[in-house]
């Protein structure tokens, strides 16, 4: 008989690793250092997701229920692996509890950090409160409120949003791009426009990066939602005692731009798992350079540098929610092709 996988982290790639092996009759524990399954999108608020347009708390929602009701997962919450040893097919991890898993494999879907906006002190982050980031807004959103500004609750008649905020930005160690932040930040931007129709909405902008979703997202949101797009680079966010002040140039005309508007959104990038060098430590398995988990060769689905240890989702950098989703299933059957083969040896 197999032993149980292993899953550390129940965000949308844990969860459907657990739901995909408990479908095939293999035994899962899921360990997940927060009190609650369901990483970012539930913890952190989300509202409607791209590209499918449910709301977080349902789709995601409900794969936390079906995972909690599943006999074959057994579910670890507000606990950690400090010690992981063995090899394929006869792994023991000791938790943070201190106590013990045998596993046949590991799965690792330990997602990611949102990058902390106050290392971008110049666009007013953490200086002026109706400077808020993509989080925040969707916070707003799911929670009923609608979108407001936080100084004063009142409806912004001009919104900014900033795009690349921790990504592709060299000066502050952020070299990648975080693959979701412009079809994020389309949707949102309709999604003030549905709310309130006088809110004027811009987007700054390097590029557009809305991985083949440029006519549900990027087309649609300018002609349907008239959402206005701006090149540029910005200088600064400040402020005139009334209004926020974006600052920078307009890329294409080559001329200085200076805005006021009611509320700066930051369009913040996904950063490495703030917790991945202790998690590669306890697991024996590699970094890549920017410090997400490292894949291993081709040829097995989700294999890190160790035997018997998978990786799948954000873990391995920024990633969207079905790609996370569909490396979860995928990482899960190499898992269960292993402890199989393990186990009938």
């Amino acid at each position: 008989m197999s032993k149980p996988v292993l899953i550390v982290g129940a965000g949308p790639a844990g969860l459907a690793a657990a739901g995909a092996l408990a479908g095939a009759g293999q035994s899962v524990v899921l360990v997940d250092k927060e009190s609650r399954l369901g990483g970012a999108p539930i913890l952190s608020g989300y509202a409607k997701l791209v590209p499918s347009g449910e709301w977080a708390k349902d789709a995601i929602g409900g794969m936390v229920r079906r995972v909690e009701q599943d006999a074959l997962v057994t579910v670890r919450t507000g606990a950690r692996v400090e010690k992981f040893e063995g090899e394929p097919g006869s792994f023991r991890a000791t938790l943070s509890d201190g106590s013990s898993v045998e596993a046949g494999a590991a799965i690792l879907a330990t997602g990611f950090t949102h990058f902390d906006s106050v290392n971008k002190p110049e666009w007013g982050f953490g200086t002026f409160p109706d400077v808020v980031t993509t989080t925040q807004v969707e916070q707003m959103m799911s929670s009923g409120r609608g979108v407001r500004c936080p100084s004063d609750g009142r409806k912004p008649q001009r919104v900014a949003i900033l795009l690349c905020v921790g990504s592709r930005d060299r000066q502050i160690g952020r070299e990648w791009c975080s693959k979701i932040c412009c079809t994020v930040s389309c949707n949102i931007a309709m999604e003030i426009r549905e709310e309130l129709p006088d809110c004027h909405v811009y987007i700054y902008y390097m590029d557009i990066r809305t991985y083949g979703l440029n006519e549900t997202y990027y087309w649609k949101s300018q002609e349907e939602f008239k959402v206005k797009y701006i090149k540029a680079r910005i200088a600064e966010v400040t402020s005139d005692g009334q209004k926020l002040i974006v600052k920078g140039e307009d890329t294409l005309v080559k001329r200085p731009i200076t805005i006021p508007f009611d509320m700066v959104v930051h369009a913040i990038g996904m950063d490495p798992n703030v917790d991945n060098k202790s998690i590669a430590g306890v697991f024996g398995v590699s970094l890549q350079e920017h410090g997400h988990i490292a894949r291993g060769s081709y040829g097995t689905s989700g294999a890190t540098s160790r035997p018997g240890v998978f990786v799948a989702g954000a873990a391995t950098g920024p990633e969207t929610i079905d790609d996370s989703i569909a490396q979860g299933n995928a990482a899960a059957m190499a898992a269960f092709a292993m402890v199989h083969q393990k186990a009938a040896a």
